[in-house]
């Protein structure tokens, strides 16, 4: 029993990436949580004006200080340039962490997956004003992160990044990992106006190809991730601007039933999918006038960089 005991309570050979920035709020839950499963943690952090940096010091994260451009491109950095002796590499924001349930099954169950297993798929919970968000299409969404060194990479985009496997088969774990974020709601406004200029900015590249797209979810095993990719991108840009956010809010709140989460449900399905993608449209509406009379895509880049203040050239 005992001999049983101290394998399940060893860690499982991972290493963790976290990208903070004034993240004091979050970061100790999150460390804390990833601390009985993973051997070593690095975050990665964009100049933090808080605590952030004391804080995982304090905690026994190695911190890095890069300037940040976007999630990917922070993301793909820490890959390339943490030292990871681990065989797993977990992707995890600070305001997630990981409930007891799937802590457990991590370490009982990774160090027995076969060879032939390279990603292992966890299912996300979100949680909005304390309230846990399991209707609208919200849970579970499967992602990818936990993967063997080496055999991943997050797609280079504007918004919406995955991690996407390279080679080898994945497995679906049954326990959660939580983002439950504890800033308030200005905060929130504030975060999904960024996140419109920069999914603008996916949406128009898909149109008019000003930058390199990462098209590699095609050959994930992700299907939920390519599906709503495909339906994203094939049907939904190209239904009536301001008419389609209806039509997805309907979704979500009527046919995916999202009125079962209560009064904080209609708050965050009506702010996520309706409030938010008619700021991703009027944002699209605003930038294709700016586009007008722009030939190439150099002047393109110089347009909406100058729009939006994102540093689209490199």
């Amino acid at each position: 029993m005992s001999l049983i005991f101290q394998k399940i309570n060893t860690v499982s050979n991972i290493s963790v990436i976290i990208l903070t920035y004034n993240e004091q709020l979050h970061l100790a839950r999150c460390i804390n949580s990833l601390k009985p499963v993973v051997d070593d943690i690095f975050v990665i952090d964009s100049f933090s004006t808080d605590d952030t940096v004391q804080i995982a010091e304090a905690l026994g994260a190695t911190v890095y200080q890069r300037r940040w451009k976007n999630y990917a491109d922070q993301f793909q950095w820490g890959l390339d340039n943490c030292p990871i002796r681990t065989t797993w590499v977990m992707r995890m924001d600070a305001d997630e962490y990981l409930e007891d349930g799937l802590a457990h099954e991590i370490k009982l169950k990774l160090p027995s997956v076969s060879d032939d297993i390279a990603g292992i798929y966890l299912k996300r919970k979100y949680y909005f004003l304390g309230r846990w968000i399991r209707y609208g299409d919200r849970y579970p969404l499967v992602l990818l992160r936990l993967w063997r060194k080496g055999k991943a990479h997050i797609e280079n985009r504007w918004m919406d990044e995955h991690v996407v496997l390279d080679q080898g088969a994945a497995l679906v774990f049954d326990g959660n990992f939580v983002d439950d974020n504890l800033n308030n709601i200005e905060w929130f406004i504030d975060k999904h106006n960024k996140y419109a200029s920069r999914e603008m900015i996916d949406i128009l590249n898909h149109k008019y190809r000003f930058l390199e797209r990462d098209e590699r979810i095609e050959d994930s095993e992700n299907d939920q991730a390519k599906l709503k990719r495909l339906v994203k991108e094939k049907v939904y840009n190209h239904l009536p601007i301001f008419f389609r956010p209806v039509l997805y809010f309907f979704y979500r709140y009527i046919i995916r039933l999202g009125f079962m989460d209560g009064k904080e449900g209609f708050a965050y399905h009506f702010m996520q999918g309706l409030w938010y993608r008619c700021l991703i449209d009027l944002k699209c509406l605003e930038a294709e006038f700016t586009l007008k009379g722009a030939e190439s895509n150099v002047e393109k880049i110089a347009r909406l960089q100058k729009l939006t203040g994102l540093n689209l050239s490199n």
